[in-house]
């Protein structure tokens, strides 16, 4: 008989008075690595808390190695946080992109200082950030920041990980990488439970449970979820296009423009590390490009620069909606006619509110609801929730909402006002695989009614819309 590597049995845990998780109970035995799946909000975030025991639960929980007790149960979340040398962890986006706040962020060599050398070393390498062992923290795109992650884990020397969502933002090279290391863990000695989604299970994994509204409705091998998996896709709203259309034709008009970007010979650089040299690019009205790139490719700075939260724009040859910039125009001038969304963004969204507040927000480009809605405005959020699949969250607090909720909120939040450009840095991030499909089912039929130029990053070709028909490949 296989040995029992972890036995957790009648799990429930609770935020306050409301209950989460529900009498699950799973084993897993010696040679099978454990994936929990489920739509947004099911309570696979809380499932890795509790597993961890950062939550009050009640049942068992228990962990073994070597046929012994183990403690050393790590949890990586899906978020990263540090702080920098003034001792600061509330960052705000634009900060990223100040030289001045590089200089105070600590380097990733300095932030493993306390660890093993030789350790440290070795698990860089095996991640592929030796390279970047002198840059600093704030800099690290999204997902070099993933990976960091795990190495600090690592150097914990753990029995257990708790991988919550640990793909996303990886691109294919990351990916990659991680299924590797994977697969190497139970090798050294370290096993792991992977929280993810229904299509990011690499090849290791070899059981599944699926989580619903905090409860466990199914289990079993990877190969019968495979042939089952259709079954747990939740559907959409029948009348979105309908309701869609209608927002559209209601929409705040823009002044027009032929180009909405040109950049020429534009260069950026942080201390001693240029992050852009000598880059072009050309984005006419109604353009739909697919942007894709290694992580530290330069995508998020190059955004920023026409996002208008990078400093170091005033200094490039750089037009936006025709105009040049550091011409006059202000940086509300050029946000009130840009969606953004992105995994920084949601990094440095802390701004308390309701996803109500918080999507409304969208519409004065703030951090937060500041301003009093009208009756038009406020009726515009009320169905762009009902299009998203929001209108069940509209009271809620968005710091309390899952994860993914709280990405597809911040996309709803870009998509509010109808703007011409829509900037959208992985915004399939951490959806399920129904939301994924309305995304770009939605995009695709906003195309179809009206002109927009949208600019999409995407580590994942599945998630690209078909109304995508220009790329640029940053290297």
């Amino acid at each position: 008989m296989s040995k029992i590597l972890a036995d957790i049995q009648h799990l429930s845990a609770s935020y306050g008075s409301t209950q989460v998780l529900s009498d699950i109970s799973f084993q897993v035995l010696e040679g099978q690595h454990w994936a929990i799946v489920g739509s947004m909000g099911a309570g696979k975030t809380t499932l890795a808390k509790a597993l961890t025991g950062r939550l009050f639960r009640k049942g068992t929980v228990s962990f073994f190695q070597d046929g012994s007790p183990s403690s050393k149960v790590y949890w990586i979340e899906q978020q990263h946080r540090f702080k920098n040398r003034s001792n600061v962890s509330d960052f705000y986006l634009q900060q990223r992109f100040n030289s001045q706040d590089s200089e105070d962020a600590y380097t990733i060599l300095e932030e493993l200082a306390e660890d093993d050398s030789v350790a440290i070393n070795a698990w860089l390498d095996v991640f592929h950030l030796a390279a970047l062992a002198n840059k600093p923290l704030i800099q690290l795109s999204n997902g070099e920041n993933k990976r960091l992650q795990l190495v600090k884990a690592l150097l914990k020397q753990p029995d257990w990980l708790i991988l919550d969502n640990p793909f996303l933002g990886l691109d294919a090279q990351g990916r990659e990488i991680l299924s590797q290391c994977l697969a190497k863990l139970p090798e050294l000695g370290i096993h792991f439970i992977l929280i993810s989604s229904a299509m990011e299970l690499p090849e290791t994994v070899t059981h599944v449970m699926v989580l619903e509204a905090g409860q466990s409705i199914w289990q079993g091998d990877k190969q019968a979820y495979e042939q089952r998996k259709q079954l747990f896709i939740k559907s959409r709203v029948d009348d979105w296009k309908a309701k869609l259309k209608e927002l559209i034709t209601t929409k705040e008009v823009f002044p027009s423009f032929q180009w909405a970007l040109q950049m020429k010979d534009v260069r950026v650089k942080y201390g001693e590390k240029l992050v852009l040299t000598g880059f072009n690019w050309e984005v006419k009205q109604g353009d739909k490009w697919l942007i894709s790139g290694p992580n530290g490719a330069g995508k998020s700075t190059m955004l920023s620069l026409i996002s208008a939260d990078n400093p170091q724009a005033y200094a490039q040859n750089l037009l936006l909606f025709d105009r040049k910039r550091g011409s006059g125009e202000s940086i509300w001038d050029i946000k009130k006619r840009i969606g953004y969304v992105s995994p920084e963004l949601h990094v440095y969204f802390r701004a308390p509110g309701t996803v109500r507040e918080v999507i409304s927000s969208g519409l004065f480009d703030i951090m937060g609801l500041g301003k009093r809605m009208s009756v038009d405005q406020s009726g515009r959020v009320e169905a762009w929730m009902e299009v998203m699949g929001l209108a069940h969250l509209c009271e809620r607090n968005f710091q309390q909402i899952s994860t993914g909720e709280q990405r597809l909120v911040l996309l709803t939040r870009a998509l509010v006002k109808n703007p011409p450009i829509l900037i959208l840095d992985e915004p399939c991030q951490g959806l399920d695989e129904d939301k994924i499909q309305h995304v770009k089912e939605l995009l695709d039929f906003m195309s179809e009614q009206d002109e927009f130029t949208l600019l999409y990053v995407s580590h994942y070709e599945q998630d690209v819309p078909n109304c995508v028909t220009q790329r640029k490949c940053m290297v």
